[in-house]
């Protein structure tokens, strides 16, 4: 994860871009570095390893004036931290200067492009490629930058938010995005314009932002009203939104914690997720992994999806929808078991990593051993850039957005929904998916964000509901089919920040064992929704509630039967079985951070656990 600060006004842009800079510190980063075009035309570049601190020392003796910059911080991708990776980077001529963030797929065709063409390249990273490239389109058809820009963009594939700046055009700061974020703080009068990664390092100088869409270009002039074009160069009007936020608040968006603000971004990362994938309009999914790669996919005897904890369960579902909508087996693996077992793989097998982080120690290292087999990898990843990302031949963003509390909730629908779009799209070009399931399926994706919604209106209830749980010492999850995954999942979530033990079953295991634990000491929630195997989870329900049993129960909308047995429902709105598991997982996050409240626990950094587990 790395961070972007720019300014362009009347203001000595450095002090503005460390102080930037210094806010978005939370996201990690092993470099920092800035760019600065002073009064006398000239751009001064200066980077150092390690924290803005140093980089601050290091300018302390340097020519640091200018009233237009960028400045970045770094967490490594393309090239070991180093100076020489560092942002900003230069074009050969030292005519530009670009910071970014993201990962350009492409990046190796067009490097050997533009070598071809006589550039030279001092870095190992992506990035350098694109500034070159777009100096290499500013020369070759004598373009103004922003130009350059839009052009360059379009020969590019991947996640990407730019700031560039260029010495002969000196008035001038240009921004792209494209899955990932960008928002432009705007001083009044259009006096000045601050660029950030999110509005946490601007907030103090401006409450008025535009939120930059996918696709969109950006020129930026001292005094003028932003230019924002589409790559297609179509106009768009900036819509200038007022933010309400303080300095103290905006890291966690006026939430108390993290979980909660990530719990209540899903309907909005699922939107992200499936921009420019889920076509529904013209009832189409569109995956480059699916594309580019289609004959490996279609010649798979076999998938083995390789993950650990959360990224498990999503597996889980991943399984049942691939397994249906395209007819190969699949198996689902601990990565950390995988490992170091004699796992038969070979070259007609594609493993697929799942991991929010991308940098999962176990996970990178079942990824080793079944390239050495030679099996085809892919990975599921919200890391733009990460391990898993670089090792695998393919793979899927996630784009749900940074996820900083430890226990995932937003990763986990978004790795959910790529597992339901990779099915689909496979399936369809598999042939076994008939056309009226894949367009339904479809239609009924592109309404899962808006019912996600009607779900978290339920929050203040679920909250009242959670202090009855809080003496409680043991939980039991049931789910059955497609939500059987989202009761281990529930399970995994309250244990995890809440300390209460939880375990997760299929509801008929039930009764081979954990039933001689049920009594009216032991909540056991069920995720009964109106689908697959509903008369049989029903018969586990009544089983439970005539040992004295206390029953939390997730259900459709309209329900009668389970609500007359249970002692407190939730109901979620009514969608297809294998799109259940989005919506019913929404109440268990809840009721896990809602407990933890209730407990007076550290809800985003539980005991003993870590966002990223880089080690066995």
């Amino acid at each position: 994860m790395c961070g972007i600060v720019g300014y362009i006004g009347n203001r000595e842009a450095c002090p503005i871009l460390i102080g930037g800079l210094r806010r978005l510190e939370y996201r990690g980063y092993d470099s920092a570095g800035i760019a600065l075009l002073n009064h006398e035309g000239n751009l001064n570049v200066y980077k150092e390893i390690g924290k803005v601190a140093n980089l601050e020392a290091h300018l302390a003796d340097k020519d640091a004036s200018g009233v237009i910059g960028i400045a970045h911080t770094r967490w490594a991708t393309h090239g070991v931290p180093s100076v020489r990776n560092a942002h900003p980077h230069l074009s050969q001529s030292g005519r530009l200067a670009l910071v970014h963030n993201g990962i350009i797929e492409n990046y190796a065709p067009i490097k050997q492009h533009l070598s071809e063409q006589g550039y030279t390249f001092q870095s190992d990273t992506d990035t350098e490629v694109l500034v070159q490239l777009i100096e290499f389109c500013q020369q070759r058809d004598n373009l103004p930058l922003h130009e350059a820009v839009r052009r360059a963009l379009n020969e590019v594939i991947g996640a990407y938010a730019i700031a560039v700046v260029d010495r002969q055009e000196p008035d001038m700061l240009v921004v792209a995005r494209q899955s990932s974020p960008l928002v432009i703080g705007v001083g009044e009068d259009n006096s000045e314009f601050f660029v950030a990664s999110d509005a946490t390092p601007i907030i103090e100088y401006t409450n008025n932002m535009v939120y930059l869409n996918d696709g969109e270009v950006t020129c930026l002039r001292i005094g003028q009203e932003m230019q924002i074009h589409t790559l297609q160069n179509e106009h768009v009007d900036a819509q200038v939104q007022f933010v309400d936020m303080s300095i103290g608040s905006i890291e966690k968006g006026g939430f108390d914690h993290f979980m909660i603000k990530e719990i209540y971004e899903q309907p909005q990362s699922m939107r992200e997720c499936m921009r420019g994938r889920l076509l529904a309009s013209r009832h189409e999914v569109v995956l480059s992994a699916v594309n580019l790669h289609r004959a490996k996919f279609l010649q798979a005897k076999r998938i083995i999806i390789v993950s650990c904890g959360t990224s498990w369960h999503a597996g889980l579902i991943g399984k049942q929808l691939i397994e249906s909508w395209c007819r190969i087996p699949v198996t689902v693996e601990y990565a950390s078991e995988f490992r170091y077992s004699d796992a038969v793989v070979g070259p007609d097998d594609v493993v697929i990593a799942v991991s929010q982080s991308g940098e999962t120690a176990d996970t990178l290292a079942a990824l080793q051993l079944a390239r050495e087999r030679g099996a085809f990898l892919m990975g599921i990843v919200n890391a733009v850039g990460s391990s898993i990302a670089r090792t695998t031949d393919t793979g899927i963003y996630t784009h749900v957005g940074p996820e900083i509390g430890v226990a995932s909730t937003k990763a986990f629908t978004g790795q959910v929904l790529v597992f339901a779009m990779f099915a689909l799209a496979l399936g369809r070009e598999k042939g076994v998916i008939d056309t009226q399931t894949y367009e339904h399926v479809i239609d009924e994706l592109s309404r899962i964000p808006d019912k996600m919604e009607t779900v978290l209106r339920q929050n203040d209830y679920i909250a009242d509901l959670s202090k009855r749980f809080t003496y409680a010492h043991n939980f039991i999850y049931l789910g059955r089919g497609y939500n059987y995954p989202v009761a281990l999942e529930g399970a995994l979530k309250l244990k995890e920040i809440s300390y209460i033990h939880a375990e997760g079953y299929p509801a008929a295991e039930m009764k081979h064992g954990p039933i001689a634990l049920i009594d009216g000491e032991m909540p056991v929630v069920c995720i009964a929704t109106h689908h697959q195997l509903y008369e049989k989870i029903l018969s586990n329900i009544q089983e439970v509630k005539s040992r004295g049993g206390r029953v939390f129960a997730v259900v459709t909308e309209g329900d009668e039967s389970v609500c007359k047995l249970a002692d407190y429902c939730i109901q979620v709105p009514e969608t297809l079985s294998p799109l259940a598991p989005l919506l019913a997982v929404v109440p268990l996050q809840l009721l896990a951070y809602h407990v933890a409240v209730q407990k007076g626990l550290n809800v985003d950094r539980p005991r003993n656990l870590a966002k990223s587990v880089t080690v066995e």
